[in-house]
């Protein structure tokens, strides 16, 4: 029998942010406590340099398994193609036949700002309530349709390399879910009053600096997925209770941490443990209401295995 194919419009119906959150607390929980086999992610530049394809494999300890693979390109700003395209495929687990292919593309834009929300949760102060987003991107509506879905917000900024673009999504964003957005002219100024920051952007360099951010203020690290390109300096590393998705990963790819590591400002250490460790209870998140947290996002095949297997199981 032939695998199903389940399309972008199918998992946005199914997989909402408010459904989702849940799962990848379960998911993150999991990765940290040994309840998926889930090796390394091979990321495999192209020598176009167009962009990198990658492999991430998994096996949850109910022995539902599956993989993704899925391509990331830095597309010109007028093209309509998304950054990740590719496919989630999942076996059953009594026979090893494939049981469906899910669009990667839609999985990763929700599962990823979803993760964002849950460490903002475990991170930031209770009463965070400002939110800056970085990029005008998928992820950065994403994180904002995300974030809003788990708490309320008084206050939502963004900024964009293109100004033009920046506020083309605010005036989306208000008219189809009537948010009300202002757009920054810098990253200085859209960081200075914020409780949460978001960085969502395809930047090579960083773009953001330590020095800017308020007391108190939680950051998810999101736009770099690899070792090389890195959004944030080494003083916003080093200056933040560190968490990450994976320490395996982030150690291996995580280019701010690699970055900041390089300098001699920080060693492994300095990554107090994994978001999963957070939310089970066995590392402590935020100790004062003064302090920075910053939560590194890489990814993991455990999102999208738990995503994958609700859609599929949602639509049966």
């Amino acid at each position: 029998m032939q695998p199903r194919f389940i399309t972008r419009d199918e998992i946005r119906r199914v997989l909402t942010f408010e459904a989702c959150v849940p799962l990848m607390r379960e998911a993150m929980i999991a990765v940290s406590g040994g309840g998926i086999n889930q090796p390394p992610r091979q990321i495999l530049p192209l020598r176009s340099g167009k962009g990198v394809f990658g492999v991430m494999p998994g096996v949850i300890a109910d022995d539902r398994f599956g993989a993704k693979l899925i391509s990331a390109f830095r597309h010109p700003e007028s093209s309509p193609l998304p950054a990740h395209q590719g496919v989630v495929v999942l076996f059953d687990p009594q026979t090893g036949s494939p049981a469906c292919v899910l669009d990667a593309g839609e999985i990763t834009r929700i599962r990823t700002a979803a993760a964002s929300a849950l460490a903002t949760d475990a991170l930031a102060r209770p009463d965070a309530s400002r939110l800056a987003v970085l990029g005008t991107g998928e992820q950065a509506e994403a994180h904002i349709r995300a974030i809003s879905a788990t708490r309320p917000l008084s206050r939502i900024v963004i900024w964009g390399r293109n100004p033009d673009h920046a506020r083309r999504l605010a005036i989306e964003l208000h008219a189809n879910e009537g948010f009300e957005i202002e757009v920054a002219e810098d990253v200085r100024s859209a960081v200075a009053e914020a409780d949460i920051v978001c960085t969502t952007t395809s930047a090579a360099e960083p773009i953001l600096k330590g020095a800017w951010l308020p007391d108190g203020a939680h950051v998810n690290l999101v736009g770099s997925s690899r070792a090389g390109p890195a959004e944030v300096d080494e003083d916003l590393v080093s200056r933040s209770r560190y968490f990450v998705d994976s320490r395996e990963n982030v150690l291996a790819q995580g280019a701010e941490f690699i970055n900041a590591r390089a300098s001699g400002r920080v060693d492994e250490h300095h990554i107090l443990g994994e978001i999963g460790e957070v939310l089970a209870g066995r590392v402590a998140g935020r100790a004062s209401a003064s302090e920075v947290t910053a939560y590194k996002s890489l990814g993991a095949i455990a999102q999208d295995l738990w995503s994958g297997w609700y859609v599929y199981q949602t639509l049966q």
